[in-house]
C-alpha cells in the first residue's frame, strides 16, 4: 500500500528539482525492466503536465489509446466531460502554469481481452507519485477522478467504493490538513461506462459539479 498524501511534508524544492525528475520520468522503462508481473507490452510513453505554479492538480487513471497516439492528456471523449465537470474550456484546461495533470499510471497500460483498458501500472505511483508531487509544494486541491487515485490519495481512510466516496465529497474536501498537504475532490471517471451511474446519480450533477466548479474557479 502506498503512502498517503497526508504523509508529505513540507518542501522546498530547488528551481531545477521538477524538470531534472521529469526527464527520469520521461526516460522511466521500469514497468519492462523490473516489472510487477507481465512487461507492458510497448514502448512507454509517460503522458503528463507536472507544474511548479499550477495550484490544481488532476489525478487521473491512465493513458488510453487516444492518449497514448496524441501525447497530450484527456484528448479524449472522457477528457471533454471532464472539462465540463470542471467548467473549464481546452485551453485553460491545458495551461499548465495554472492546472497540473498526474494520472496514477503515466503510460497507457495496454487493452484486457475484453478490450478494456488495463489498471494503471502499478509499479509507476509507487516508484514516482510522491516524489513527483513533493517537487509541487504549491497544489492546493488535487482532483481523484476515479477508484485508483481515490485509493491511492485516500490510504489511511478505510477503503470504499467510488460511489461513497464522491457522496463523501464534503467531507474529504473540508477534513482539517496542514498545508502543503492539498485538499482531496473524489470524482467518478468521465468515462462513457459511467453514463449508467450518472443516471442512477443524480445529486452528482445537483450537489458535487456546482461545488466542483466554484473550487475550480476558484483557484484559477
Amino acid at each position: 500500500m502506498p503512502p498517503p498524501v497526508t504523509k508529505f511534508k513540507a518542501a522546498h524544492p530547488s528551481p531545477g528539482a521538477l524538470a531534472t525528475l521529469l526527464a527520469e520520468i520521461r526516460a522511466c522503462r521500469i514497468c519492462i525492466d523490473a516489472p510487477r508481473g507481465a512487461p507492458l507490452p510497448h514502448t512507454p510513453r509517460p503522458v503528463l503536465r507536472p507544474s511548479n505554479t499550477a495550484r490544481i492538480a488532476v489525478a487521473g487513471q491512465a493513458p488510453g489509446t487516444r492518449v497514448h497516439a496524441s501525447g497530450i492528456p484527456f484528448t479524449d471523449p472522457s477528457g471533454v466531460r471532464l472539462r465540463a465537470w470542471m467548467g473549464v474550456d481546452n485551453v485553460e484546461f491545458y495551461d499548465d502554469t495554472r492546472i497540473a495533470i498526474l494520472p496514477m499510471g503515466f503510460c497507457f497500460p495496454g487493452l484486457d481481452a475484453n478490450g478494456g483498458d488495463r489498471p494503471p501500472r502499478k509499479e509507476c505511483a509507487a516508484h514516482w507519485r510522491t516524489r513527483l508531487l513533493a517537487t509541487m509544494p504549491q497544489i492546493e486541491l488535487i482532483l481523484l477522478v476515479g477508484s485508483y487515485a481515490q485509493h491511492w490519495h485516500l490510504a489511511e481512510r478505510p477503503r470504499r467504493s467510488t460511489t461513497a466516496a464522491v457522496r463523501d465529497f464534503d467531507a474529504i474536501l473540508t477534513r482539517p490538513a496542514t498545508p502543503p498537504t492539498p485538499r482531496l475532490f473524489p470524482l467518478p471517471h468521465p468515462s462513457w461506462r459511467n453514463n449508467a451511474w450518472i443516471r442512477a446519480n443524480p445529486w452528482f450533477e445537483a450537489d458535487v459539479l456546482p461545488r466542483l466548479k466554484s473550487e475550480v474557479r476558484r483557484l484559477m
